[in-house]
């Protein structure tokens, strides 16, 4: 008779998004090898399991609500899940679809994209996983790195609960000795609002920050933004850097508005 696997279980599940952060799972490598020896990996499409409603310990969840079909199904995935974790931009915030929030032309676009759009179901708005269920922790970033899935599942399996990385990409900057490229160069870098995560990847490679892993720890978007319009960009760029990736994000969808508002002020302004 075969003994029961007792192996904690998890599954991996897609929403609306690029798969990008699934592959901080595969790309663990020899990692994900030792992982399969301590866990039991029940659904996860992108590795060839298929079992959406089985049971498990740990739900990973990726993308954001786009469409009802996701409603329904995260609601079967909260419900199948001891823990739920939603991992990247699009799960915590919405992501690049999000970008449609920031208008009512949603229909618009629809119905001069697709020939039928009468069989297009979405939703106007793109939203987080958190918006419809419980989400007992977070992982940022678009996409995540492997090296923090890795902390934050045996954190888990170990019964604690997973370090939230909230410090500003700057303090990452200062910890690895990289050269400020804002204060020698004049870039518009978003680190000094922006969680770390990512090891200060871009600023390493001489390029500014971009937001990628959302909002840190009381994030003064109003002074970063001050700074941006004194580095010499106007109101309209400003609110690009903030309503990007993490543009549903409260802090940043916030400071965007605030510097397009500005922008369309000057505008009538300036007629």
């Amino acid at each position: 008779m075969k003994a029961p696997d007792l192996r904690p279980s998890i599954a991996v599940h897609k929403f609306s998004s690029c798969d990008g952060c699934q592959l901080a799972f595969l790309n663990l490598g020899e990692d994900l090898l030792a992982l399969t020896q301590r866990v039991r990996i029940r659904h996860f499409l992108e590795a060839g399991l298929d079992d959406p409603d089985a049971e498990v310990d740990i739900a990973f969840v990726e993308g954001s609500l786009s469409t009802p079909d996701e409603i329904a199904r995260i609601r079967r995935v909260r419900a199948s899940a001891r823990y739920l974790v939603s991992i990247g931009a699009c799960a915590t915030a919405g992501g690049l679809q999000a970008l449609r929030n920031l208008d009512d032309t949603h229909d618009a676009w629809r119905d001069a994209i697709y020939a039928s759009p009468e069989f297009i179901a979405t939703l106007a708005h793109a939203r987080p996983i958190a918006d419809e269920v419980r989400v007992d922790f977070e992982l940022w970033g678009c996409p995540i790195n492997s090296r923090q899935l890795l902390a934050a599942v045996s954190a888990l399996l170990a019964g604690v609960p997973p370090i939230d990385q909230r410090d500003k990409v700057c303090l990452e900057c200062k910890r690895t000795q990289q050269v400020c490229v804002m204060v020698t160069e004049g870039k518009p870098c978003l680190g000094p609002v922006t969680r770390t995560g990512c090891g200060a990847l871009c600023p390493a490679f001489g390029r500014d920050c971009y937001g990628c892993y959302g909002p840190a720890d009381n994030p003064n978007t109003a002074s970063l933004a001050r700074r941006f319009a004194g580095l010499g960009l106007l109101p309209d760029a400003i609110a690009r850097r903030f309503l990007m990736i993490n543009s549903a994000a409260p802090a940043f969808h916030e400071a965007g508005l605030i510097a397009r508002s500005q922008g369309e002020s000057q505008g009538e302004s300036d007629e």
